[in-house]
C-alpha cells in the first residue's frame, strides 16, 4: 500500500509505522514478510503507538492498515503460539494480555478509528478489525477463520466477532468450513462497511475520514461508545443508558451542542439531516 505524504517525520519501528497528515494518523502493521502476522513485539508496540497518538492535538482520527500485500494474517503461529507456549502458562497469559489489551484499548479509543483492509485478514486479525469503528476493504481482500483447518477453534475473540457482525448461519458456516470470503462477500456478510477496487480504497477511506473530522469530537466519541454498549443491552436498559450518556456529553461539551442548535434554529445555516454544523463558529 502507498503511504500518504506525511507532514511530520514518520515514527518507525520494526513492527509498526505511522504518519500523521491533515488530522489523520495512518498506522500500519509493518511485518510485510510475515503478512503482518501479529507477534508479541508488534502487540507491545501497538499499545505504545495508541498511547502516543490518543491525545495528540493534531490527530483527530486513526486509520489502521498493513504494509505490503496483507492487512494481517492473524497471530504469528511460531512466535505467538509455539514460542510463547514453550514458556508455560505464564508466558501464554502475558502474550494474551498484550494482544487482547490493545484490541480492547482500540475498541474504546478516544478518536474515531477506521480499518483499511487489503490482502489477508485472518483469525486474530478479526480482533482489531472489530475494534475499529468503521471498516473498508479492497475487493481482492481475503477474510478467513482458518483455525478449523489446523486443529483449534477461532479464539482470541474471533468467534465473538463473527457472531456479532454476521447472521448466525453465516458465522457458523464461516467458522466450520474454513473457507475464505473475498471483499465483496465480506461486505455482504457485515464484516466491513464497504468493499471497493483496490485503487479506490485509500481515496474512499480518506474521504470518510475528512468528513468525520468535521464533526464534533465529543459527540463522535459518545456515539461510538453508545453503539457498542447498547448492542448488548435490552431496549429499556439502552434507553436509560443513552439518556445518561447524552447528559454527560452535554455537561462536557454543552457549548458545542448549543452552537449546533443555534446555527440550525437561528441562522438556518445547515440542516442536521443533510450536513453538520460549522465547528469554527463561536457564539
Amino acid at each position: 500500500m502507498s503511504n500518504p505524504q506525511a507532514e511530520t517525520t514518520p515514527t518507525a519501528t520494526d513492527t509498526v509505522v505511522y504518519t500523521v497528515k491533515d488530522g489523520v494518523a495512518w498506522v500500519s502493521f509493518n511485518r510485510p514478510a510475515k503478512r503482518n502476522a501479529m507477534n508479541p513485539a508488534l502487540n507491545r508496540r501497538m499499545m505504545e503507538v495508541l498511547d502516543e497518538l490518543e491525545f495528540r492535538d493534531d490527530v483527530g482520527l486513526l486509520v489502521l492498515r498493513g504494509e505490503g500485500t496483507a492487512w494481517s494474517a492473524g497471530m504469528d503461529l511460531k512466535e505467538y503460539f509455539r514460542d510463547v507456549e514453550s514458556q508455560g502458562l505464564g508466558g501464554v497469559r502475558k502474550a494474551q494480555r498484550e494482544s487482547y489489551g490493545w484490541w480492547r484499548r482500540l475498541r474504546w479509543y478516544q478518536k474515531t478509528t477506521i480499518a483499511m483492509v487489503h490482502g489477508w485478514c485472518f483469525g486474530g486479525g478479526y480482533g482489531p478489525l472489530f475494534a475499529c469503528d468503521l471498516a473498508f476493504c479492497a475487493d481482492e481482500a481475503q477474510f478467513g477463520l482458518s483455525e478449523i483447518n489446523w486443529g483449534i477453534l477461532p479464539g482470541g475473540g474471533a468467534t465473538k466477532v463473527a457472531t456479532t457482525l454476521m447472521p448466525m448461519r453465516t458465522a457458523m458456516y464461516h467458522a466450520l468450513m474454513g473457507e475464505n470470503l473475498d471483499g465483496q462477500a465480506a461486505a455482504r456478510a457485515g464484516l466491513v462497511n464497504e468493499s471497493l477496487p483496490l485503487d479506490r480504497l485509500e481515496a474512499r477511506v480518506t474521504e470518510v475520514a475528512h468528513k468525520l473530522l468535521q464533526k464534533n469530537w465529543t459527540t463522535l466519541k459518545a456515539t461510538k461508545d453508545a453503539v457498542r454498549r447498547v448492542m448488548e443491552m435490552t431496549y429499556d436498559s439502552a434507553e436509560d443508558y443513552l439518556v445518561r450518556a447524552q447528559e454527560a456529553a452535554n455537561s462536557f461539551d454543552g457549548e458545542g451542542r448549543k452552537e449546533g442548535i443555534r446555527q440550525f434554529i437561528d441562522e438556518k445555516s445547515y440542516k442536521p439531516g443533510l450536513g453538520h454544523y460549522d465547528k469554527s463558529k463561536k457564539v
